[in-house]
């Protein structure tokens, strides 16, 4: 069964290659969604595999680690993929119904292929047993998004994909510098071996890599004040593109930071630095997002402020605390896809990401507007949604911390709460609060569908709507099996801060 390990990373890479063989328009959506459902139902019994059983290995071309390339699948990992892969099968439909690669000539032989490599590397990332494998996946997750950000190729996001580019090479430049280095000190880069090969380090040459390593994932995880690239970027691109760029990119990011600082450089107490740069986080990214009036720009701050919750739980190092961040990542995914695709249905309702343009262009949706209360309100932590139920895995590991450390996190991640409740608010009195478009005298064209968009497009607009009402409601169902899904994620985080069941799947002997 390990051998399904595998499977996520070489099947979307595989369909990939096929996709680019000129097949007509039906058949390459076909091949994708197939893909990405084969996937789906991988990651999912890698999880259940996992659980049960402890941690998958598989060593590509039969070459045992350290000499050779690990696949491992753990809870973490597992649990991560699964939702990771459903989010992608999701946004790819809602793209395919928005008929995204038809914004320009020759964009649909582009989107399917590039989709399904960036769904390759995420899976590689969360599955890499070793540092430059890590390395790899991060650039195969550059090349994909970087066609996918400049897909219809306007001056806007041509500009905005150089910007994303340039940010994202320097960050892998200081991650191979990381690499080498720590290859240099320890004779291997095969995370399982680095446990206790760094611990024989210097205690400044292991302050030094793990530094270097927190600014390198730092940077694609957007933490402040390395985020300035994240805002520019991706509000850019098409509305499925932001949504799954903004759903898996930067957890990817921090699924990195939180892999590498627990296995590598653990602790016994709290990380005050860490702690700092959270709260930090938190509230400069939920005060920019106030001050925004375009709606994707306001989300994408939205994203950077919540960035600071997961990093709260990482900053604690111990159990509690990792289990609310791995909580937290799981509910941001699939929250914040469904908000980013729910932006995309009012901008193409209202024609418009300005707020306070959006008023009166458009009668209010009672659909398009549950669809965004759902998400919003979990992401504002309001019972009984799964953002209330990570947020209050977060603070009763702070509180619990007992320490100014703990407090200090708590405090700004209920004040930061408060912020995006009101930055929600903001957005549903322009997009839902509305005058009537009699009123304004701005007519609606006649229509037969809720997007205001002709009547042949009512296919594409039903698929749009139920991929985004997929994730609405999943996000739901993620408040429901909380019980569930909190002891899967407490047995993921005591994996982390007891790693030798990952060490010894992975090494055939025992590292000194």
């Amino acid at each position: 069964m390990n051998t399904l390990t595998a499977l996520p990373v070489l099947l979307p890479f595989i369909a990939a290659g096929v996709s680019l063989f000129g097949l007509p328009p039906w058949a390459e959506r076909a091949v994708s969604t197939t893909t990405l459902a084969v996937v789906l139902a991988a990651a999912t019994a890698l999880l259940a595999l996992s659980h049960a059983r402890g941690p998958l290995v598989v060593h590509v071309g039969g070459w045992p680690a350290p000499a050779g390339i690990a696949l491992v699948a753990d809870r973490l990992s597992t649990l991560l993929l699964t939702v990771s892969a459903l989010v992608a099968l999701a946004v790819l439909l809602f793209a395919i119904g928005q008929g995204t690669a038809e914004e320009r000539p020759g964009a649909a032989a582009v989107l399917h292929p590039a989709y399904l490599v960036l769904v390759s590397g995420v899976s590689l990332a969360y599955l890499s047993g070793d540092l430059f494998n890590l390395f790899v996946a991060f650039e195969v997750m550059l090349g994909a998004s970087y066609v996918l950000i400049t897909l219809d190729a306007r001056e806007s996001r041509t500009r905005a994909g150089m910007t994303y580019t340039i940010v994202s090479l320097t960050s892998s430049l200081l991650f191979l510098s990381a690499v080498a280095f720590t290859y240099a000190a320890t004779g291997t880069v095969t995370l399982a071996q680095l446990t206790a090969r760094v611990a024989a380090l210097p205690e400044g040459l292991r302050t030094v890599l793990g530094l270097l390593l927190l600014t390198v994932f730092g940077i694609k995880a957007a933490l402040v004040p390395l985020h300035f690239w994240l805002p520019d970027s991706y509000p850019t691109a098409p509305a499925p593109i932001t949504a799954v760029f903004a759903a898996l990119l930067t957890k990817v990011g921090l699924y990195a930071l939180l892999r590498t600082q627990t296995l590598i450089f653990p602790r016994d107490g709290a990380w005050v630095l860490l702690a700092a740069v959270a709260v930090t986080t938190m509230l400069v990214g939920i005060l920019g997002a106030i001050a925004q009036d375009d709606i994707h720009r306001l989300l994408s701050f939205t994203l950077v402020s919540h960035i600071g919750f997961m990093l709260f739980g990482l900053a604690l190092f111990d159990t509690a605390g990792l289990t609310g961040t791995i909580l937290y990542m799981v509910h941001h995914i699939v929250v914040m896809a469904a908000l980013f695709l729910t932006a995309g249905l009012v901008v193409r309702r209202t024609g418009t990401a300005a707020l306070h343009r959006m008023k009166g262009l458009g009668a209010p949706s009672t659909r398009i507007a549950v669809l965004f209360a759902l998400p919003a309100l979990s992401i504002s932590g309001v019972p009984p949604f799964s953002g209330f139920v990570a947020k209050v895995a977060l603070l009763r590991a702070g509180i619990s911390e007992a320490g100014p450390t703990g407090y200090a996190l708590a405090a700004a991640a209920v004040f930061t709460s408060l912020l995006t409740l009101y930055a929600m608010a903001k957005v549903w009195n322009a997009a839902f609060w509305g005058e009537p478009d009699e009123v304004r005298g701005t007519p609606v064209a006649d229509s037969g569908d809720w997007t205001g968009q002709p009547r042949g497009t009512r296919r594409g607009a039903v698929l749009m709507l139920g991929s985004t009402a997929a994730m609405a409601v999943t996000g739901v169902l993620l408040a429901v099996s909380a019980g569930p899904l909190a002891r899967v994620a407490e047995e993921a985080a005591q994996d982390l801060v007891h790693p030798q069941p990952y060490r010894s799947a992975v090494l055939t002997e025992e590292e000194p």
